[in-house]
């Protein structure tokens, strides 16, 4: 078989187990799953998909025609309440994301796509994150690493992401957004744009007017550009937050990057919410992830849509190609 895509199941008590299933009669043979064999067997018989389960403890086992399972720790479906927070799918959670990653790490698997885990059971387990992006980087040992959201019609990547309104701006600076600029440049690279083309956006409204509504434009921001297009890179800048990710929805520009976590995703969640991925930008290997949370409130009634997880899954394989 050719080198599989590992997909985790995230939080067992949310939407991943459902969307999982929903995708496996096309991606049973390109995908191993890490996650609970108890939950995605009892899904599979309770809505009738009738789909063949197979527990593996190595990727090379893999078997065609089977929807292969790497279960860590044997969680239970009675081990814990569908749509609740609580420490043991916190914890399940970490462990199907950290032999993804070392069987990534070893080349067992090409790339890595994620369904969502819950923070709050993240930290309930015993696993202080914010979240994904950042167990990634420690397990890989990734200093320079950024987020990128990405759909068809606007992509945007992050300068920073889980942290406090007050310490994003204080982490404007020029260093971290001209490396920002080069991993967004890397991946849209790898995704098939020949000249991409970035917007960067102002942290400040209107882009700061001059100094009139602030300095960081002044300070940071104009010198990260004027040095990124030293580089030969196409950046234009800082534009106003407020209709840059217009122009870029309307083709204007290829990425825009954003400023803090909100900046860039209210517009692609606005824009493309079932169909918005998550990349992680910087990694020794591709990791893409459904651009949604665990969704405790649908979980286990069988309507979450699979939308973003089946562009994840396309856009992982492209990107590793």
């Amino acid at each position: 078989m050719e080198k599989l895509i590992a997909l985790t199941m995230g939080d067992p008590a949310g939407v991943g187990p459902e969307i999982i299933l929903k995708v496996m009669n096309e991606y049973q043979d390109k995908v191993i799953i890490y996650g609970s064999t108890d939950a995605l067997s009892f899904y599979n018989d309770e809505y009738g998909y009738g789909l063949r389960i197979n527990r593996i403890e190595v990727p090379d086992e893999a078997v065609q025609g089977f929807v292969n399972i790497i279960d860590p720790n044997d969680l239970k479906y009675g081990d814990f309440k569908v749509g609740e927070v609580s420490a043991i799918c916190g914890h399940s959670a970490y462990l199907y994301l950290e032999r993804a990653i070392h069987d990534a790490l070893d080349q067992k698997v090409s790339c890595v796509v994620t369904c969502p885990l819950n923070k709050e059971a993240l930290h309930l387990g015993g696993h202080l994150y914010a979240g994904h992006t950042e167990i990634l980087a420690e397990l890989t040992g990734t200093k320079s690493y950024a987020m990128l959201l990405w759909s068809d019609r606007l992509r945007t990547i992050h300068v920073s992401t889980h942290v406090s309104l007050a310490e994003a701006i204080r982490r404007v600076k020029k260093g971290r957004i001209v490396e920002v600029i080069r991993l967004g440049h890397e991946t849209l690279r790898k995704g098939g744009y020949e000249k991409v083309r970035i917007a960067v956006a102002g942290v400040n409204p209107h882009a700061g007017e001059n100094g009139l509504f602030g300095n960081e434009e002044i300070d940071e921001i104009i010198p990260a550009i004027e040095e990124s297009r030293k580089e030969g890179l196409d950046v234009y800048g800082p534009l106003p937050p407020d209709t840059v990710f217009l122009k870029a929805y309307k083709g204007e520009y290829d990425l825009v990057v954003s400023m803090y976590h909100d900046q860039g995703h209210i517009p692609l969640k606005l824009m493309d919410f079932d169909s918005g991925v998550n990349i992680t930008c910087g990694l020794p290997f591709i990791r893409t992830s459904v651009d949604h949370g665990t969704a405790f409130d649908i979980a286990g009634k069988n309507i979450a849509r699979k939308d973003s997880l089946v562009k994840a899954l396309q856009l992982a394989r492209k990107l590793a190609e």
